[in-house]
């Protein structure tokens, strides 16, 4: 593994959490793949929420503010005691390729390293430049160097790269905040922890190595949660950002990239939403060992002077002192239609791309891509089939699926709105979904995918009792699938169940009519899926597409007809003439098989 800075590996470039709204399924989904997101959030973890539970379970999502630092070490540790992982300090400038073929890489101090294949992951660092007001720096984040030269080499690959825009707001002294005048926002009991496997957490056995991190405990469980607090911006908020919006870099045109629709700048919020008087900021703590608070609301790339203005227009934090400043940065991105659904590029071999430099926003987005891009690199290597999560498998299916073949124009962030299977995507059942594969991917351990088989099995014994005793003369599935009762209101309960099976067994019985409609939606959507696309196909022959569908189905090639469906400017009626042609020249593929992997 090569990085430009062996000691930020790990390092929560905006706000120190993890999770939330469909950000929390994609941590799920990575740890029951055998990920370390969701372990190192238990770990470093200083409060974790529930969000969304006054709604239906299929947009509940687990949150955790981290340790900041915590978190980077604990994943440099990981990185470096990993077996067969070499981490090198380095810069790369230069992919290494011949006859499109991508077979190492090459540092600006000139040091080559060869590999079989090839996995970028850069971040906001490709020609990143950072602006506070008309002050402009080179870097993909403060105190960290941009990647200069990689954006030119890409492009000799034959890869077309676009220009995108994110921030982070100024971090704050807690000393300097009146906390008096904020709501108070506690952590939730008992604590909704991120990994399927936290018992491993709480028993592992410390080897002398493990001592140097106390892997063996969760430092919430040490020192308790961490509250964070909610507070508003106020009229003068929206005085001083209307009266300084020509000093704003995003509203001058000095910035060029596209920035985050669903995280937008106090600059934008303040413009578009005019006709509010106030707007949400929360103020997070970073750290058990520090007092500095992350503002979180309050991106912007104005002037220091004006950021000061803007902070202490903020109720509470009429005093406050400001640590580091807001900044915004501008990167470098790959149009990521030129991608495969196993993140190789399509113009080079062994070439795999994950991360920011695909369009998404978010460590959530960039986690769930790289283990995606890893697993694939090492399956190449093996000479086997790429893993294609589906979109009705995962959250990770959803995600690689929107970027390949409908693209972004704007940092793309998970929402569960993008999922059309959402009932069947809960976090709470990612290990059901996904364990089995990160088992045969050699991912998840044996003791990992034990726990997960007794789970459910017991899951599926419960669901069958339950569905075959009877309590007077309906079934106890019945009074269970009733709203009003819970599986504690039961008259015959199974003592032995643990919460999460117990949770499992009401969900998989009270919302079975609505699973069992969607499974009927997922059946007639994979039948198109199941229909390959020969890769040579030439769509200029099919004379009856429209034209726009033709070019949008040229450009981005689908791999099926499920694929091509959804592509944005590809109507229902160019899926059927595609189909129809197709089946008429008698080059339709045979269907794919049912393998999980595919």
């Amino acid at each position: 593994m090569l990085t430009s800075n062996a000691d930020t590996i790990g390092q929560m470039s905006c706000n120190p959490a993890i999770g939330g709204l469909a950000k929390g399924h994609l941590a799920r989904e990575i740890d029951a793949l055998g990920g370390e997101m969701g372990k190192v959030t238990d770990l470093c973890g200083i409060q974790f929420r529930m969000l969304n539970k006054k709604r239906g379970p299929a947009v509940w999502a687990p949150r955790a503010q981290c340790d900041k630092k915590a978190y980077q070490f604990r994943l440099k540790w990981i990185c470096e005691s990993q077996e067969n992982l070499d981490v090198k300090q380095g810069q790369i400038s230069k992919i290494l390729y011949r006859d499109a073929v991508a077979y190492g890489v090459e540092t600006t101090l000139g040091i080559q390293f060869l590999g079989k294949v090839i996995v970028i992951t850069t971040g906001t660092f490709l020609r990143g430049l950072m602006h506070i007001g008309s002050n402009q720096q080179s870097g993909g984040r403060a105190g960290d160097a941009a990647a200069m030269n990689l954006s030119d080499s890409l492009k000799k690959i034959g890869l077309d790269l676009g220009r995108l825009k994110t921030g982070t707001p100024p971090r704050l002294l807690r000393k300097s905040i009146d906390f008096s005048k904020t709501e108070i926002q506690p952590g939730h009991d008992p604590i909704p922890y991120f990994s399927f496997w936290k018992d491993d957490l709480f028993h592992m056995e410390l080897n002398d190595s493990d001592k140097r991190f106390p892997i063996g405990s969760m430092l919430s469980r040490i020192k308790g949660q961490i509250s964070c607090y909610l507070t508003y911006t106020s009229k003068k908020t929206a005085e001083i950002i209307n009266s300084n919006l020509h000093k704003s870099p995003m509203y001058s045109g000095i910035i060029e990239g596209v920035g985050p629709r669903y995280c937008p700048s106090i600059e934008d919020k303040i413009v578009r939403f005019s006709e509010k008087d106030r707007h949400q900021i929360f103020l997070e703590p970073e750290g058990f060992e520090t007092d500095e608070f992350y503002v979180n609301g309050l991106s912007t790339s104005l002037p220091f002077d004006i950021q000061i203005q803007i902070v202490q227009s903020i109720i509470g934090c009429e005093n406050a002192e400001i640590l580091r400043p807001a900044y915004a940065v501008e990167y470098d991105f790959v149009y990521p239609t030129q991608l495969q659904p196993s993140l190789e590029t399509k113009v080079c071999k062994n070439l795999f791309l994950a991360g920011q430099i695909n369009g998404t926003s978010g460590y959530e987005e960039a986690g769930a891509q790289g283990i995606i891009a890893g697993i694939n690199a090492a399956r190449r290597v093996q000479n086997l089939n790429p893993l294609i999560l589906r979109r009705d498998q995962a959250y990770i299916g959803v995600l690689i699926d929107d970027l390949v073949t409908k693209g972004t124009l704007e940092p793309y962030r998970m929402f569960t709105s993008r999922a059309e299977h959402r009932l069947l995507l809960r976090q709470d059942n990612a290990d059901l979904r996904l364990s089995q594969i990160g088992y045969e991917m050699g991912l998840l351990p044996k003791r990992n995918f034990d726990k997960f088989k007794a789970k459910e099995l017991a899951i599926n014994n419960e669901i069958k009792r339950l569905a075959s005793s009877y309590y007077e003369c309906n079934t106890l599935a019945k009074l269970l699938s009733r709203p009003e009762v819970g599986y504690q209101n039961l008259p015959d309960k199974n003592s032995a169940l643990n919460e999460d099976t117990i949770q499992q067994v009401e969900f998989a019985i009270k919302y079975a009519g609505y699973v069992e409609r969607q499974e009927k939606d997922v059946a007639r959507t994979r039948s198109l899926d199941g229909k390959i696309i020969p890769t040579n196909f030439d769509y200029t022959l099919v004379p009856s597409l429209r034209i726009e569908a033709r070019q949008k189905l040229s450009k981005i090639r689908p791999e099926t007809i499920g694929q091509a469906s959804r592509i944005s400017g590809v109507s229902p009626a160019d899926v059927t003439i595609l189909l129809v042609w197709l089946k008429r020249t008698a080059s339709l593929s045979s269907e794919k098989t049912d393998d999980p992997l595919h």
